[in-house]
């Protein structure tokens, strides 16, 4: 049996603004699911996590710096 692709990091937290784990980028449906969809799709969402992961924490630094 071959191991299935994962983005995790093993920095498992949810961020409650943006509904994405703050390791992998993944919702909790997609982590729950992750076991369930075939290679072709884990590898096809893969690149979208790393973008929206990005998005996620630029988002939560702007909102943390000071309004000028």
């Amino acid at each position: 049996m071959s191991r299935i692709s994962t983005p995790c990091v093993n920095i498992c937290w949810t961020d409650p603004v943006h509904g994405l784990c703050e390791g992998c980028g993944r919702t909790r449906d997609e982590i729950g699911s992750w076991c369930f969809i075939t290679e072709e799709q884990r590898l096809a969402l893969m690149p979208e996590l790393k973008e929206r992961l990005a998005k996620a924490l630029a988002d939560k630094a702007a909102a943390a710096s000071p309004a000028q």
